[in-house]
């Protein structure tokens, strides 16, 4: 049997290793239960096209605080992990340089001590455990070592699987920031809570483009189409616009062509979009309001595409390069949705 004497000194510091083993056990990471929402995932609007834009502003802030408690929670066992992981490697490298002399002198002494020590003993018997004892201390030498060791590895992969984690979990961060900022700009767009309350829906159709001229820009046009709601005229532009409404479902009555009076409806660049099916009324229920809103909303969030100069809705006007303002004309246009276009 070999035997080692330069180890019969881990004896004593087998408590030590096993208290850093203990301190160094692995930690599960904080990871996100399967389904409790603070893991990368797509948009909950998608799919959703009833969706109004409270919903979607509500539900985007909940993601978000979610998202961001999520990377708390994991920054701060990660932190932990690498606290642990630090003690039990220094608790380590404290213990190589009294390996290494006790190295030394068994490199020196070492044969000698071992044979003074099992020479030593009172009679075969006492030899036979002397022996024993020897190879014993070796074991649980090697076994200590070992298990100081498998648990700082165990402790860095964790590490390593949380830091991973932690790095999606702050992607997913980002997307949520960037749906809540994308979900109050929506409300911006379409004139915030005061103009709606976030009753108007969250996303609209889109919109077939009218023509553009050469420079990109949308060229004057005549009154030379017939107006499918009088007996008067429309601008192409202007009857591309009307398609598309309609595409869109917003299919109440309309009236677009008027003979005299300034501004556009002369020229046939402007319809009047109603809220009921004949005529015109005051908005007097959340029906007539929300369709309002929803049309309201299509004529702007398509008004590049459709070439639109100005909308009018519930007493606040619209302009693609200045956005929403308090309208000051006769009528405060809480009995239809007025589109201009250039």
């Amino acid at each position: 049997m070999t035997v080692r004497p330069r180890r019969w000194l881990m004896l004593a510091l087998a408590p030590i290793v096993a208290v850093t083993f203990l301190a160094a056990a692995p930690v599960s990471p904080a990871s996100a239960e399967p389904g409790d929402g603070t893991s990368a995932t797509p948009d909950e609007s998608a799919g959703k096209q009833n969706q109004t834009l409270d919903e979607l502003i509500e539900s985007s802030n909940r993601r978000f605080v979610q998202a961001k408690g999520a990377v708390a929670k994991s920054t701060a066992a990660q932190k932990a992990l690498a606290v642990k992981i630090k003690a039990a490697e220094a608790r380590r490298n404290e213990l190589i340089p009294e390996v290494n002399a006790i190295a030394a002198q068994q490199y020196r002494f070492g044969q000698l001590n071992a044979a003074s020590f099992l020479l030593g003993s009172q009679g075969s018997t006492d030899f036979w455990h002397k022996a024993v004892s020897l190879e014993e201390i070796n074991s649980q030498h090697d076994r200590k070592l070992a298990e100081l060791n498998q648990a700082i590895d165990e402790v860095t992969q964790s590490k390593a699987a949380l830091d991973a984690e932690v790095k999606n979990q702050k992607k997913n961060l980002v997307v949520m920031q960037k749906q809540k900022e994308a979900a109050n700009e929506a409300l911006d767009l379409v004139g915030g809570n005061s103009l709606t309350q976030g009753k108007v829906l969250a996303k609209s159709p889109i919109a077939k483009a009218a023509p553009r001229n050469s420079e990109g820009g949308f060229s004057p046009e005549s009154c030379t189409v017939s107006d499918p709601t009088t007996n008067g005229c429309i601008t192409a532009r202007t009857l591309n616009m009307y398609k598309e409404v309609k595409k869109a479902g917003f299919d109440r009555f309309v009236g677009c062509h008027r003979d005299g009076g300034p501004f556009e409806h002369p020229k046939g660049r402007a319809c009047d979009w109603s809220l009921q099916d004949k005529g015109f009324a005051v908005a007097h229920n959340a029906d007539m309001k929300e369709y309002g809103n929803n049309l309201m909303a299509f004529l702007v969030r398509n008004a590049d595409r459709l070439g639109i100069y100005y909308v009018i809705w519930y007493k606040q006007i619209w302009f693609p390069a200045r956005g929403w303002s308090t309208y000051h004309g006769v009528s405060d246009h809480t009995d239809h949705v007025h589109v201009s276009m250039l």
